[in-house]
């Protein structure tokens, strides 16, 4: 089992949010790929934080089940504030899953990045999934547009907003490739820092897209798409991975078998598995450390 240890993710003299987000660009820029784990709580980000991740991003999805709500049901304040709350636990860049801006004029995704911001985001994604079933991908045009809406709030902060941009046809039952390169040489144009397809239903699409746009991609691992390893992503061309809800997905799937091992057979084996208390209590901050350290970042 590994250990977790409180190391540079957990220290108190975090650097500030510009710092924070030339960390993060430098990230991208560098060779080869880097994984940028999801977690849905704040505890579970000074985890991730304590193994030794360099940054990290939220889920929407995660943040839903944690808050016993579908998927695209929770609204901009909570997730904010949700994110907020990561960002304060560690000294990584966090960026966030901002699903379509959480609204679907340009105007209102260009609000989102500059709350995002204001949160201590130093990056976040913006999706053209609509969130109505009966037209499920905005438009090629007017996604577009909600991008370079975007780009443009980013543009005016203080420091490098990495902007991720979300091409969802494969998502949504759409599975164009052309299109999806289409609409992510668009997003590209429009200035977007980072561009992403989730869900590619093999290596050759993933190599298809990494060779048609010149900025960094991030291809969704810990599904049933076309993710293999790190290192076969960055041999693709790949720079960053994320993992979505999975982590998520794989707590929830350790609950549900221990608790139906304690329902069908009355045992408890799965406490053998467990991380030790010590462990996880030690990554863990006092509450009268979080205080100070809401007010110092104020």
């Amino acid at each position: 089992m590994t250990e977790i240890s409180v190391g540079p993710g957990s220290r108190t003299n975090t650097p500030d949010q510009a710092g924070k987000a030339a960390v993060f660009q430098a990230l991208h820029a560098r060779p080869g790929a880097f994984v940028i784990p999801n977690p849905w709580d704040a505890g579970m980000a000074r985890i991730l934080a304590a193994l030794g991740f360099e940054a990290l991003a939220t889920t929407s999805a995660g943040l839903a089940f944690a808050l016993g709500q579908r998927d695209g049901t929770v609204g901009r304040d909570a997730t904010l504030a949700n994110a907020a709350a990561i960002v304060v636990e560690t000294d990584l860049p966090v960026s966030a899953d901002l699903e379509n801006g959480f609204g679907d004029a340009p105007g209102e995704v260009a609000e989102t990045i500059r709350l995002a911001a204001a949160a201590g985001l130093v990056g976040g994604s913006i999706e053209d999934a609509t969130g109505n079933a009966a037209q499920p991908i905005y438009g090629f045009d007017h996604a577009a547009e909600r991008i370079a809406a975007a780009v443009e709030a980013a543009r005016t902060l203080r420091f490098r907003f990495m902007l991720t941009a979300r091409a969802e046809n494969f998502l949504h039952g759409r599975p164009d490739l052309d299109d999806t390169i289409r609409r992510l040489q668009a997003f590209e144009r429009a200035g977007a820092d980072v561009l992403y397809a989730p869900g590619l239903p093999s290596m050759d699409a993933v190599r298809a897209v990494c060779a048609a746009v010149s900025r960094p991609v991030n291809v969704l691992a810990g599904g049933s798409g076309a993710a293999t390893s790190v290192a076969a992503l960055a041999e693709a061309g790949v720079k960053r991975i994320s993992l979505g809800s999975s982590l998520s997905r794989a707590a929830l799937g350790g609950l549900v078998r221990a608790a139906r091992e304690i329902k069908e057979s009355g045992t408890f084996g799965f406490a053998a598995d467990a991380l030790p208390f010590a462990e996880v209590n030690a990554a863990m901050r006092d509450h009268q450390s979080i205080v100070l350290r809401a007010k110092a970042s104020m």
